[in-house]
């Protein structure tokens, strides 16, 4: 007797799908909507949609590469990593264009505190500069973590990097983002 695909884990849904491929939509539903909210940060609305489907679509046809041995949001990751790294052109112009009229691309007009909204628009210029001049890797970690809300842990496999090598990229990144910044005032 099979057990429904929503209480198999995820190296158990790959297994299935090589008989029966309809249970690799399971994988698309558990994992889709982190996914798509990363790349639409990285890349813009525009890409994201195709980014996510190219993704599950090169994962769905090298499903039978995939041994079980890492997590396998780390392969998904992994292979929509090498995905964005084809638009990083792409991604860089689009910084440089936040950077220069204050937009952001990748806004998808879902109102927002007011007030977080003009802060951030005060520092975004910057920000945007300081994250279009890290390098592609260290830009990389640092939007993992904070866009795509991933552990220091699911960095290091996603990227097949040692942890330690995340948590000095981040450091970095992070020392360079906030000079690109003016210090907050606390008054309390």
């Amino acid at each position: 007797m099979s057990r429904p695909a929503e209480k198999l884990d995820d190296s158990q849904i790959v297994a299935a799908s090589l008989e029966d491929p309809e249970k690799f939509g399971e994988l698309f539903r558990r994992h889709s909507p982190r996914l798509h909210a990363y790349v639409k940060r990285r890349l813009g609305r525009a890409l994201a949609d195709d980014v996510v489907a190219e993704a599950f679509a090169t994962a769905f046809r090298q499903r039978e590469r995939y041994d079980g041995q890492a997590e396998f949001t780390a392969w998904l990751w992994g292979i929509a990593g090498n995905l964005i790294a084809k638009h990083y052109r792409q991604e860089t112009r689009m910084y440089r264009a936040f950077a220069r009229t204050g937009v952001d691309p990748a806004e998808d007009g879902v109102a927002e505190l007011v007030s977080d909204r003009v802060a951030a628009a005060a520092h975004a210029p910057r920000l945007t500069k300081a994250l279009a001049s890290l390098g592609s890797q260290d830009r990389d970690v640092v939007l993992l973590l904070a866009w795509g809300e991933l552990s220091y842990a699911e960095i290091a496999a996603i990227l097949d990097l040692p942890l330690g090598t995340v948590k000095a990229k981040i450091h970095r990144a992070r020392m360079k983002l906030r000079k690109a910044l003016p210090e907050e005032k606390n008054d309390g």
